[in-house]
C-alpha cells in the first residue's frame, strides 16, 4: 500500500494536495485541527473544506489532531510505518501580525510542530519523501534593502541582478524577520538539515503568496482571496502601507502542487527551492484590486493605511530558475488573471 500524508490538510495547499495526491496513491492520511479559527475568527474556518474532502476523496481518512502532539504523531506514523511514501507539510501559523501577539504558540506550531513531524519521519518512514512549505519571509526585510522606482501603480525594484526576482541565494542574515519569520526560518533549517544530515529526502519550498479558490481568506493572511471577499461581499479593505504599491507574486495551489510532484517523483536531500508566480504573475495591491472591478464590475472599497506592517515586503516576486532548471518540464498553467477569475467564480463566502 503506498499512503500519503500531509498535514494542514483543510487549508489552501493541503486540501490541493489531497485531491492532486489522491489519484495516485491508495490512502491518503489528512491532519489538521482547524487551528486557522482559533487564528483568525469563524469566517476563517476550514472545516468546510474537511467536510467537502470527506464527502468526495473516497480513499481520504481525516485526523483532528495537533502537529505539536508527539504520542499523536507518533500514533499515525507508526500505523502507516513504511507504507508511508511521501509526507506534504503545510500545517502552520501562517500571519507575522498574530505571531507578534503570541509568540511562544507561533514557535510551538511552526518550529516544533516541524521537528516533531521530522522526527516521527525518521523513526518510521525515513526513506519518505518529506515536502515542507515554507515562506519568503525567510529573507526578512532583506528585499527591502535594494532601489526601487515608483510607478502610477507599483513599486519596482532598480537593481539588474534582481529584475527576474530574488533567488536562494539572498541572505537571510542582517534583516527584521518578523516573529513569524524567524519560526519558520527555523523549521525550514531543520528540514534542510535532516535532509543532509540525517540523510532524508526533505524539501523546502519557500513560497510568495500562494492562492487559489480553496482559501480560506483572513485579514490577516490569504491576500487574494480576501481581497476578492471584501470586494464580492461590498466591505471596506485596509492597505497597510506603501501607498496600496507593494508588489507581490503569486502562483495558484495547484501549480504549486505540481511542483510538489515534481520533486517526490525525483527528490534532492535537504534542498531548497523558492516557489510563487515569478515575473509572469504579479502585482501590486492597487493592480490587484483593478483586475478584480473588471472582473466582477464591483467597485472596492479601500482605505490605505499611513503604516506598513513590520518587516513587510515593498516588492518581492520570485526567481524560480533553480527549480525550472531541475525540472525543466515544470510550468504555471495560470496567468494571474485566470487565477483571479477561478477565485470570484469559486469562493466560500
Amino acid at each position: 500500500m503506498k499512503v500519503a500524508i500531509i498535514t494542514g490538510s483543510n487549508g489552501l495547499v493541503g486540501s490541493e494536495s489531497v485531491k492532486y495526491f489522491s489519484k495516485s496513491f491508495d490512502k491518503i492520511i489528512g491532519i489538521d485541527n482547524d487551528y486557522r479559527k482559533f487564528f483568525f475568527g469563524k469566517t476563517a474556518s476550514t472545516n468546510w473544506l474537511k467536510k467537502h474532502l470527506l464527502n468526495n476523496v473516497a480513499n481520504y481518512e481525516h485526523f483532528d489532531v495537533d502537529i505539536c502532539d508527539k504520542k499523536s504523531i507518533k500514533r499515525i506514523f507508526s500505523k502507516y510505518n513504511k507504507d508511508t511514501k511521501l509526507i506534504i507539510h503545510t500545517a502552520a501559523q501562517p500571519s507575522h501580525d498574530w505571531a507578534a501577539k503570541n509568540p511562544i504558540l507561533d514557535f510551538e506550531v511552526n518550529t516544533y510542530g516541524t521537528l516533531n513531524l521530522l522526527e516521527a519521519t525518521r523513526e518510521y518512514s525515513k526513506n519518505a519523501v518529506f515536502i515542507f512549505t515554507s515562506t519568503n519571509k525567510v529573507y526578512g526585510d532583506r528585499p527591502n534593502q535594494f532601489n526601487f522606482k515608483e510607478t502610477k501603480t507599483r513599486y519596482d525594484i532598480v537593481e539588474k541582478k534582481y529584475l527576474s526576482g530574488f533567488d536562494e541565494e539572498l541572505s537571510i542574515d542582517n534583516s527584521k524577520h518578523s516573529v513569524f519569520g524567524c519560526s519558520k526560518l527555523s523549521a525550514d533549517i531543520y528540514v534542510q538539515e535532516y535532509g543532509k544530515y540525517f540523510n532524508m529526502n526533505t524539501g523546502v519550498f519557500r513560497g510568495g503568496c500562494l492562492t487559489g479558490p480553496m482559501h480560506s481568506g483572513a485579514e490577516l493572511h490569504g491576500f487574494l482571496s480576501y481581497l476578492v471577499k471584501c470586494n464580492l461581499q461590498k466591505e471596506k479593505y485596509k492597505i497597510f502601507g506603501y501607498k496600496g504599491k507593494q508588489v507581490r507574486d503569486n502562483i495558484h495551489s495547484s501549480d504549486l502542487i505540481s511542483m510538489f510532484n515534481f520533486y517526490y517523483k525525483n527528490p534532492s536531500k535537504g534542498e531548497i527551492f523558492n516557489c510563487g508566480g515569478g515575473i509572469k504573475n504579479n502585482c501590486s495591491i492597487i493592480e490587484a484590486i483593478n483586475i478584480i472591478e473588471s472582473i466582477t464590475n464591483i467597485k472596492m472599497k479601500y482605505k490605505i493605511l499611513k503604516n506598513n506592517r513590520i518587516g513587510d515586503h515593498i516588492w518581492y516576486i520570485t526567481d524560480y530558475s533553480k527549480f525550472k532548471k531541475k525540472y525543466p518540464s515544470w510550468d504555471q498553467k495560470y496567468t494571474l488573471k485566470e487565477t483571479l477569475a477561478e477565485i470570484i467564480e469559486n469562493i466560500h463566502l
